[in-house]
């Protein structure tokens, strides 16, 4: 039965320490321990051990630094247990130790899935104005249960997510000057949607805020997307061109009326 014949502190973390035994030939290094595992099992110059009293001590320690490592992720922010889990994972602990830590750090509140979805939503409702829907997605993506996730969503009321889709669609419009009105809407529209905003909100806040063009505007609108295209086209005759820059305004939200002026324009231009 190996005996313990030495035990020093390691130079570069001195928080662990390495084992010493003799099996009978001579003292060699065994394994190394955090201090943790070294008092808990009292080990100590002199002591025998036993083959599965060794096993049991690395089998310890492993669980020891998958509790270590998982605080040292948490330390830069709140993370859901999945997360852990997947880190750990990346680490190369074991199942059953990343259970054990996973165990220990629910145990002491240093995780906490309905807590970190709330604190979740709260950041990302105030900071990047993501609607309820995507936000929503992204718990489920970090493991939150349905409970949790409906329980945090009720931290973003409706008053903060119509003024947050407000928000996106002067975005949108600031955006979108050189578009016809009606891509503008279709853009901001598709915005809020991509965002995890409610129809029914979206609907209520596009009527809220104006994205009409007047006239000038809308004129302004078509001959920059005109002369775009009308550089893209002019290599065609006169039909082809024709029959492709309707086409392509057309896909663009300008109406018809005003695209055969812009034509006329263009063509006055050209003779």
């Amino acid at each position: 039965m190996p005996v313990v014949t030495k035990i020093t502190t390691q130079k570069k973390n001195t928080e662990r320490y390495n084992v010493f035994l003799d099996y009978g030939k001579g003292e060699e290094y065994a394994f190394s321990v955090d201090e943790y595992v070294l008092t808990t099992f009292a080990i100590r110059k002199g002591q025998n051990l036993t083959d599965d009293e060794i096993a049991e001590i690395q089998y310890e320690d492993h669980v020891k630094k998958a509790h270590n490592l998982a605080l040292t992720y948490l330390s830069y922010r709140m993370r859901s247990v999945k997360e852990v889990q997947q880190y750990l994972q990346t680490k190369e602990m074991g199942d059953d130790a990343i259970r054990r830590a996973i165990e220990k750090l629910l145990e002491y509140r240093y995780l906490n899935d309905l807590e970190f979805a709330k604190a979740y939503v709260r950041t990302h409702m105030r900071t990047n104005s993501k609607g309820p829907g995507l936000l929503k997605q992204e718990l489920i993506e970090k493991g939150i249960t349905g409970p949790d996730i409906e329980e945090s969503l009720l931290e973003y009321d409706e008053e903060l997510q119509f003024e947050n889709a407000l928000k996106l669609i002067e975005k949108t419009r600031k955006k979108s000057q050189k578009q016809s009105e009606k891509m503008m809407k279709q853009k901001a529209k598709t915005t809020l949607l991509t965002k995890g905003f409610d129809l029914s909100l979206i609907t209520k806040a596009l009527h809220e805020v104006s994205l009409e063009k007047d006239e000038d505007e809308q004129w302004e609108a078509l001959k920059k997307q005109g002369e775009k295209a009308h550089r893209r086209y002019r290599k065609y005759e006169d039909f082809q061109y024709t029959q492709k820059m309707k086409t392509h305004l057309y896909q663009k939200g300008f109406p018809l009326e005003q695209i055969n002026k812009l034509l006329d324009h263009l063509a006055q231009q050209n003779d």
